[in-house]
């Protein structure tokens, strides 16, 4: 039997890849439940998108995979760049210093466990 595995994309959050990729470190290779309920109590920005795409892979399990949602665990997450949005913030003599504003793109993989 081969392992099936659900996945579901969440493209240009405005938040930094390196912000993400701490929630992300919490939550990867635990159960479905069981990272739910890391997200909600976990106190950081990405926590809420990051609940809502878990949410996501778990319905594309359920809907397309038939997969059984209370077997669900969590096989990959991780956040890569997006593009930079990239503004001027003034300063002291007439200067402008760059500011980046990061964006990023999240993946997160359920599976069922064996």
């Amino acid at each position: 039997m081969e392992n099936k595995i659900a996945k579901a994309h969440l493209r240009y959050v405005r938040i930094s890849p390196r912000k993400v990729q701490i929630v992300c470190d919490l939550i990867r290779g635990k159960d479905a439940g069981t990272a739910m309920a890391i997200l909600m109590q976990t106190n950081k920005s990405s926590s809420e998108p990051l609940m809502k795409l878990l949410k996501s892979a778990c319905a594309n399990a359920e809907n397309n995979f038939g997969m059984d949602p209370a077997k669900l665990v969590v096989t990959e997450v991780f956040a890569t760049p997006g593009p930079i949005l990239k503004r001027m913030m003034p300063r002291a003599q007439g200067r402008a210093y760059r500011i980046n504003k990061r964006t990023s793109h999240v993946t997160i993989a359920v599976a069922e466990k064996a």
